[in-house]
């Protein structure tokens, strides 16, 4: 990345001086003599960092640093001062200026300032680029699927994430509830603020509460400081409370005070304490059954259970399984010095048959594991586990094989999702190969193969 920098100061010296150096270091710059110039080239230039002169021949530095963006979005701003001027460096840095330099400049001391300067705006940009990534990784659509159990899900998961309720995911394991529930704190209001993930079953017993409210000095023997909880640090957004049904019922009445109430209160501690978090809430566990057997608080399900959500298993979507496959296809392929790969129809029958007892993580890892240990381009039969190979469906009526009803169900299932993908393109074939995640090229071959092509 090259920064551009522009110099402000009416000393031509100054100007010459200051661009052989920074030029050197490899920065891009320009330079102005004057107030009206140097905003006007801040318009065109549009530099990273402006290095300004606080006295100018039409003006004062500080009307220019007046009219800037505030960082991020605007520059770094340094001032150049003589020791007359300190206190209006001063009173420049209080309106945002990164720092000033007095008069004599000593180079070296520039280059430390400006590199530092520059510095904190690569990690504002890389920040920002990271909390677009995010955004944009836990979309609804990183949930993979056009079947109509999924559409039904993407629809109440928008809804979900407009409002600001309590919601329970359920769903077996492997089905994406961390995801499901990612996708909702990102869509919402509180996107911005962080998402944090406890896992209530992997915190040892004696630890969950400290674990979720924090301690206080003191309050144990290991106690030698403060300590802020998960909830404290969810504040202004989402806490994730994952496998919610291994919470012991000892803390399940505090998680609910804390959920009722909004405010904790630290182990140890006798203070109350505020919290502004949404909860999202998910187990693999009947929580019915829980209550019944006295395993888990029937008050606690209904504070947790405002909004609900179920993710089914994939064995009740397979018609999702092929497009699954070319998303991991595609998602592994970057990480692998590989060609790109395909599934053949055989083992996509395969794939379809199979009950898949850990849903869609299961599927991701059986795709991987093929792909590493399997160089060929075309993925069959022999590149899948055994308990894959060896999936049976209860055998169809009327004589038809077993082998034929599932090339016919995988090719049914293909087929309805490329004419679907089609009609939402509006017929264009590379919208519709990018809506399905894979290539123009593997789109092109499946409709031919489906007679499609014409």
């Amino acid at each position: 990345m090259i920064f551009k920098i522009l110099i402000i100061d009416d000393e031509q010296g100054i100007r010459d001086v200051f661009s052989l150096l920074l030029g050197e270091k490899g920065y891009l710059v320009e330079t102005a003599a004057s107030r009206a110039v140097g905003a006007d080239k801040i318009r065109t230039f549009v530099p990273d960092l402006v290095l300004l002169d606080m006295n100018l021949p039409d003006g004062s530095g500080l009307d220019i640093l007046n009219g800037l963006q505030p960082p991020p979005a605007g520059p770094r701003v340094v001032i150049i001062t003589a020791f007359g001027t300190i206190r209006n460096a001063v009173e420049a840095v209080k309106m945002g200026a990164y720092a000033y330099i007095e008069k004599p400049v000593d180079n070296e001391e520039l280059i430390l300032v400006i590199d530092r300067a520059l510095e904190v705006k690569r990690l504002e940009a890389e920040v920002d680029a990271l909390k677009t990534e995010l955004h944009d990784r836990y979309r609804f659509t990183s949930l993979v699927g056009t079947s109509g159990r999924m559409n039904a899900i993407f629809q109440t998961m928008d809804r979900i994430a407009r409002v600001d309720g309590t919601v329970l995911i359920t769903g077996e394991s492997g089905t994406g509830k961390e995801l499901a529930a990612r996708a909702i704190h990102y869509a919402g209001a509180r996107r911005k603020a962080p998402f944090v993930v406890v896992n209530c079953g992997a915190v040892p017993r004696d630890l969950i509460e400290s674990e979720f409210f924090g301690h206080a000095k003191g309050a144990f023997t290991d106690a030698r400081t403060e300590t802020t909880g998960q909830f404290e640090q969810a504040c202004g957004g989402t806490i994730f409370l994952d496998e919610i049904g291994e919470l012991p019922l000892e803390a399940q009445v505090k998680l609910l005070r804390a959920i009722g109430e909004k405010e904790i209160t630290k182990v140890g501690g006798t203070k109350a304490i505020p919290v502004d978090v949404r909860v999202i809430a998910a187990t693999n566990k009947d929580l019915d059954e829980e209550i019944r057997k006295g395993a888990f608080r029937e008050d606690l399900y209904y504070r947790l259970a405002v909004l609900s959500l179920r993710l089914p298993p994939l064995r009740e979507r397979r018609e999702d399984v092929p497009l699954l496959c070319e998303h991991f296809l595609k998602k592994h392929r970057s990480g692998m010095d590989a060609p790109p790969r395909e599934i053949s129809k055989g083992a996509l029958d395969l794939l379809i048959r199979y009950n898949w007892p850990g849903n869609v993580r299961e599927l991701e890892n059986v795709i991987y594991e093929a792909m590493v240990l399997s160089e060929k381009p075309l993925l069959t039969e022999d590149d899948l586990p055994p308990r894959v190979r060896g999936a049976s469906l209860d055998g169809p009526s009327g004589g038809e094989t077993l082998k034929g009803a599932s090339h016919s169900a995988a090719e049914t299932a293909e087929k309805a999702l490329i004419e679907k993908a089609l009609r939402d393109a509006g017929g264009n074939r590379t919208e519709a190969a990018r809506i399905l995640g894979i290539s123009r090229k593997t789109l092109f071959n499946k409709m031919k193969a489906f007679r499609m092509d014409g």
